[in-house]
Order: C-alpha cells, then sequence, then structure tokens
C-alpha cells in the first residue's frame, strides 16, 4: 500500500516577502533614514535594549530580526499572550548558556508586550539590567500607559507609523514580480485602482495588505484559468475587502485619540473635523451609546449656558440612538455633533464646578448658616432655624440684596464667570446688576474667583 504525503503548505505572502535585509524596508524613513537613531543602532555590533511602538503590520518584528540579524546575535521570540514567567526564565537561560559557551550575544523580542502583568515584566527585569539578554517589545499601545517605570527607564522607545498608501502600493508591485518569494511566478499583473483600493483597505498595515494581495491573486487566478485576463482587477480587489474595519482598538490608544480628537474639534468649532472623527469611529465599531454618553459631555462641558439648547439636542440625539439603533440613530448623533460645533462655547460651568467640588472636598463639613437651614419642628424652630431667612419672592426684583449663602466660616467666592458669549452675555449683564445691588446694600459682592 503506498501512502500519500502532500508537501506543507508554503507560508502566508507577508511572511515570505519579510525584509532580509534594512534596504528592503518600505516606510519608516523617519528612522531609518541615514544617521537617524535606529538605522544607528542596525549599523552597530552591541544593540541596546528598545521598544517599537507602533500600529499592526509596520514593521515591529522585522525590524528586530534585521537587529539580530545585524549584530549576529541569537533572536529568541516569546509573545506576551501566550508565555508567562516559565518562558521568561526558559528564554533567559537559553542567554545565559549561549553567552558562556559562545560567548553570543542574545536580542529577547516580546511581541505584545503591553499584555504582560507586574510580575512578568519585574521577572524580566533583572535579567535586562545585568544583560543577559538585551530585551526588545513590540506593542501597539502607549508604552507609558502599559509597562512599569523600571523596565521602560532601560529601553529606548521608537515611534513607528502606519505605512502610507504609497508605500503599501510598491510592497504590492514587489510581491507581484518576486519569482522566488513573492507571487512573480504567477505571471499576474494589477489593475491602478484595484491596488489603489487593497492599499485603501489595508490602512497602513504591510501584513494586511499581502493578504489582501494573496486572496486577490487566487481570483484572478480562477478567472485566467476560466479565459480570463491574467490580472487582478478591480472585482478581485472589492471582493477580498469587503467587511474590512479601519484601525480601531476599543479601549486602546487609537480609540483615545479618536475619541480625544473628536472632542477637541467641537471645543474648536470645526464641525466638518468633528464629523470626520464621529464617522471614523463609527466605521471603526465603537458603541454609538458610548458616543452618545460623550457627547452630552461635551455639551455641558464646552458649550453650557452659552447655548442651553445644545444639552437638550445632544440628550434627544442620545434617546433616538437608543430608539433607532444603527444605523439609522447614528444621524442623530451626527446632527448633534455639528450643532455643538457650530454652537458659541463657554467652559464657564465645568470651571465654576470644579472649582466648587475643590473648595468642598478641601473646606471640610462646614456648619450650614442658620437662615438657611429647614425647620419642620417646634425644636428647631425654638433653635432659630430659618428665622432670619429673607424670602427672594418677597423682595424687590425677586433678590434679597446683601443676603449671604455662603457657609459662614468661608469666604464668598465667585465661581461662575459667564463668558461673553451667546445666552452667557445676558447671564453676565444680569449677575453683574444683581452684585450692584449687593454693593447697595453694604455686601461687597466680592469674593475669590
Amino acid at each position: 500500500m503506498t501512502s500519500h504525503v502532500s508537501a506543507a503548505p508554503p507560508p502566508p505572502l507577508a511572511e515570505r516577502m519579510r525584509p532580509h535585509a534594512l534596504g528592503d524596508v518600505i516606510g519608516q524613513r523617519h528612522l531609518l533614514g541615514e544617521g537617524r537613531p535606529l538605522a544607528r543602532a542596525l549599523g552597530s555590533e552591541r544593540p541596546h535594549s528598545m521598544i517599537f511602538w507602533g500600529p499592526p503590520g509596520s514593521g515591529k518584528t522585522t525590524l528586530a530580526r534585521l537587529l539580530a540579524g545585524a549584530s549576529g546575535w541569537r533572536f529568541l521570540k516569546l509573545s506576551a499572550v501566550l508565555a508567562g514567567v516559565k518562558d521568561i526564565r526558559a528564554a533567559v537561560a537559553e542567554a545565559r548558556a549561549a553567552r558562556e559557551q559562545a560567548g553570543q550575544g542574545s536580542i529577547l523580542f516580546i511581541d505584545e508586550v503591553h499584555r504582560f502583568n507586574k510580575s512578568q515584566q519585574d521577572a524580566l527585569l533583572p535579567h535586562v539590567e545585568d544583560g543577559t539578554v538585551v530585551f526588545i517589545g513590540a506593542t501597539t499601545e502607549n508604552p507609558s500607559f502599559e509597562l512599569n517605570n523600571a523596565l521602560l527607564s532601560r529601553a529606548r522607545v521608537y515611534v513607528l507609523k502606519a505605512l502610507e498608501a504609497t508605500d503599501l502600493e510598491a510592497l504590492m508591485d514587489r510581491a507581484l514580480t518576486d519569482a522566488e518569494r513573492g507571487l512573480g511566478a504567477l505571471g499576474l499583473e494589477i489593475a491602478p485602482q484595484a491596488r489603489a483600493l487593497i492599499a485603501a483597505a489595508a490602512d497602513g498595515d504591510a501584513r494586511r495588505a499581502l493578504n489582501l494581495l494573496e486572496l486577490a491573486a487566487d481570483f484572478a487566478q480562477e478567472a485566467a484559468a476560466e479565459g480570463g485576463a491574467p490580472e487582478i482587477g478591480v472585482e478581485a480587489a472589492r471582493l477580498v475587502i469587503e467587511g474590512g474595519v479601519r484601525r480601531f482598538d476599543k479601549g486602546g490608544e487609537a480609540f483615545y485619540d479618536q475619541i480625544s480628537a473628536l472632542h477637541k474639534s467641537v471645543r474648536g468649532s470645526a464641525p466638518d473635523a468633528a464629523l470626520y472623527w464621529l464617522a471614523r469611529m463609527i466605521d471603526g465599531g465603537c458603541d454609538p451609546l458610548y458616543l452618545a454618553r460623550r457627547i452630552v459631555r461635551m455639551a455641558s462641558e464646552d458649550i453650557g449656558n452659552a447655548d442651553p439648547r445644545g444639552l437638550a439636542l445632544a440628550m434627544d440625539a442620545w434617546d433616538a440612538q437608543q430608539r433607532l439603533g444603527s444605523p439609522e440613530g447614528e444621524l442623530a448623533l451626527a446632527q448633534a455633533v455639528a450643532y455643538l460645533a457650530c454652537a458659541p462655547k463657554s467652559n464657564a460651568v465645568y470651571t465654576a464646578w470644579n472649582a466648587a467640588l475643590a473648595d468642598a472636598r478641601s473646606q471640610g463639613s462646614l456648619e450650614v448658616p442658620v437662615q438657611l437651614r429647614n425647620a419642620p419642628t417646634k425644636l428647631m424652630k425654638a433653635l432659630g432655624y430659618g428665622a432670619a431667612y429673607r424670602y427672594a419672592h418677597d423682595e424687590p426684583d425677586a433678590y434679597a440684596a446683601g443676603e449671604r449663602y455662603f457657609p459662614e466660616a468661608m469666604e464668598e467666592r465667585r465661581y461662575y464667570q459667564p463668558v461673553a458669549r451667546g445666552l452667557e452675555i445676558k447671564i453676565r449683564e444680569k449677575l453683574a446688576r444683581l452684585r450692584a445691588l449687593d454693593r447697595a446694600a453694604g455686601k461687597d459682592g466680592g469674593g475669590q474667583a
């Protein structure tokens, strides 16, 4: 009986096309240009510990491998998703043996290093300090948030950028013409529009671009076998990019960067930019109800009483999103964002609230003035609770000029300073008039701002 063993499938195109030399690297010119720090490190025989921080597919693993190759050191790789303290100790033991037996240094590359907890990072630290390993970490998250200070202080951080569309297109062209590692043996061309579509769908990720190209090449081969042209056309490109999503990590760095951009665009009265960032987050899969809550916050923090309708509109948008769901409710969110961006701006309430909260926390439990206390019982009335209270509606202009409402042991404060924009112009004028009445009644109406 004859057994047939099928050949193992080749590695994915992205792995086959991984650069073997610095000159093959596409993108990251801000780090790899002549005289740049990372380029100098790649030319050194003694690498230093470093952290590569950048989006997926920007070349973090490739650069780590190139550093090991340039230095002649061993390359040990762990994934923080799967590895624990035991794996770190095993890698360190392997590095120590290589140094003692062959005088060879070791680079310990840890992918997704932000997934390591404090104990795992602490287990690695002494071996980085004594030089047993040179540590290279790769992370898509801000290392200042995810790594402890001791480890972070011993590694230089290099920030990698998402590849530009032109870089991705050049990468695809290289793969299509490389007969040894790429798809050159297939004899396929690619339509310019198809190349552009795949580059846009890859969203700066080289690995994704090559994966999509490989899938599109399979469709093109099937079409060619049926008599079609040996070309990756627009239809093949569209077939493979359907359902793709933009770079967006819920709860990660990109998430907070984008909500910050949305908030700052609203605050900066830039409705078009605000709508763009809202669309980016919706397109990336952000929960619309999270966005609704943040939009309500913007209405109070940045518009406030300059246009109180902003808060009402934001609440209505939230309600519409809850009632209609997606995508219908998202139009209401867009309406609210556009309105808030165009509305007059005031952070007077936001500033006043923070100042009042700080006083409430720092001043202790000061007594409520006797005239302001409630007196529901005879004993309370006998103790004078509320006796000297001046009922504002019985006063001229419904205002008890000169009355004090702060605790007796506390100086008067002026937390709320309306701005000269929107409805707060009128509020500002009214408060100025009331303070003039206070001064006329013998109360200076001043106080700490």
